[in-house]
């Protein structure tokens, strides 16, 4: 666990708030966050690259509600977006458009167009049609967009298929040939103006080797850009810093730290990250309580857990086969009967489970968490068999704060209709 979570006379708390207190008055499931642990991350990062000019970007997709996104604009952070959906968030939190960096391959000619009037940083392009597209529409609306160009190094990052990003099978970045053709023509565009190379090869990624592999290749591409006269303002090395979520070796971020100031001091280049899951992946958890318990009926059978969280609240481990521990809030009584449980939710799906064989002291109505929550889980959530999507809360010290109410079905229905004619509803 981290440091903002602990046991206090037999309760879990996170920062100095009973996980209990929260359950009580926002019920369950809810997904709960550390203000301290996002506070603590970027910090460590920040001062672990003091040595260079650089700037993290917060990725919005790792969890985009408002209040985390506000947190993280008073720290002094920009925002990585992928939608312009992420973008109105990022806005509406009080985060600076000029600190805004536009990743993602399928840009809109809309999400392009919002972008612009916005005035973000820059756009990291992803394919020379996509360029061609930003070209025209800085054109029609008078702008100058700043354009970064996305390289796929083919570099494994040795993690799960599903969040690789920079092999040449994935659907990611441009070959470094590409990239430069697209960074000369940005450079000799009136509608467009080149500012930098970047890379972005894969999420939870615990071994810097394949960053800095990465780092060397970029800065390759960047040293022949520069000598061919064409001006760069930035390297961007995207995130993909991994977490411990089980028995992970820790990202070694002074290792990191110390390749990037090394291979950067001196040059004029700002240096840009854009972590997610390492900023707010291990400051969040999911309380959810158990509503049903079924022991095996036969010695070779399984025993469930059934709580009302599901699949649709947290889908990472049917996904991904993803490992969250889960712990009790309340320390068990010792009389309870431990037994590994199944944790399943309520989804008629067999793949709606959020952990397997878990060693647990278990009873009716126990209040559970599932830990390094904070990184893609709400904002993968979803409305499957019309399931109201989960409360947000986010802790300060010894206070909480509801920064997203638990959804309705009132909420769900709202957007639908019958499809029944005039005529027919006055029948």
């Amino acid at each position: 666990m981290t440091p903002e979570l602990n046991y206090v006379d037999g309760t879990l708390t996170l920062e100095a708030v009973p996980l209990n207190a929260i359950a009580d008055a926002c019920g369950t499931p809810t997904y709960v966050y550390s203000s301290a642990h996002f506070e603590r991350r970027y910090h460590a990062l920040d001062h672990a690259l003091a040595g260079i000019r650089h700037r993290i970007c917060y990725a919005v997709k790792a969890n985009s509600n408002i209040a985390v996104l506000k947190l993280f604009a008073g720290l002094g952070a920009g925002f990585d977006i992928v939608s312009g959906g992420e973008l109105e968030r990022v806005l509406r939190a009080g985060g600076e458009a000029e600190r805004v960096v536009f990743s993602g391959v399928g840009k809109s000619t809309d999400e392009i167009a919002f972008a612009l009037r916005a005035g973000i940083g820059f756009f990291n392009c992803e394919s020379e049609d996509e360029l061609h597209r930003i070209d025209r529409q800085a054109r029609r609306l008078g702008r100058t967009a700043r354009i970064g160009v996305r390289v796929n190094p083919n570099i494994d990052a040795k993690t799960h298929p599903y969040i690789s990003t920079g092999l040449r099978t994935n659907k990611f970045g441009v070959t470094p040939e590409q990239a430069q053709r697209m960074i000369e023509y940005a450079a000799v565009s009136d509608a467009l103006e080149p500012a930098g190379v970047g890379c972005h090869i894969g999420s939870q990624i615990t071994d810097p080797a394949p960053l800095i592999e990465a780092l060397e290749r970029i800065m390759e591409l960047t040293d022949t850009l520069q000598a061919h006269g064409v001006p760069l303002s930035h390297v961007d090395l995207g995130g993909g810093l991994g977490i411990t979520y089980r028995d992970e070796t820790e990202f070694d971020l002074d290792r990191y730290a110390r390749a990037l100031v090394q291979r950067l001091a001196g040059r004029d280049l700002e240096l840009m990250l854009e972590p997610g899951r390492y900023l707010v992946g291990n400051g969040g958890l999911l309380l959810t309580r158990v509503e049903y318990l079924k022991p095996a009926a036969e010695p070779m059978g399984r025993n469930f857990a059934v709580v009302d969280a599901a699949m649709n609240d947290l889908i990472r481990p049917t996904l991904y086969d993803a490992w969250h521990a889960v712990v009790n809030v309340h320390t068990p009584d010792a009389q309870t009967t431990t037994r590994a449980w199944q944790i399943v939710g309520p989804v008629c799906e067999s793949g709606d489970f959020l952990a397997h064989d878990r060693d647990l002291a278990l009873e009716p109505g126990d209040l559970l968490a599932l830990l390094s929550a904070g990184a893609y889980g709400f904002v993968q959530s979803s409305n499957y068999n019309s399931r109201d999507r989960a409360a947000e809360v986010l802790v300060k010290d010894d206070a909480f704060t509801v920064v997203r109410r638990r959804e309705t079905v009132s909420d769900q229905l709202a957007l639908e209709s019958t499809g029944a004619t005039a005529n027919e509803m006055t029948d």
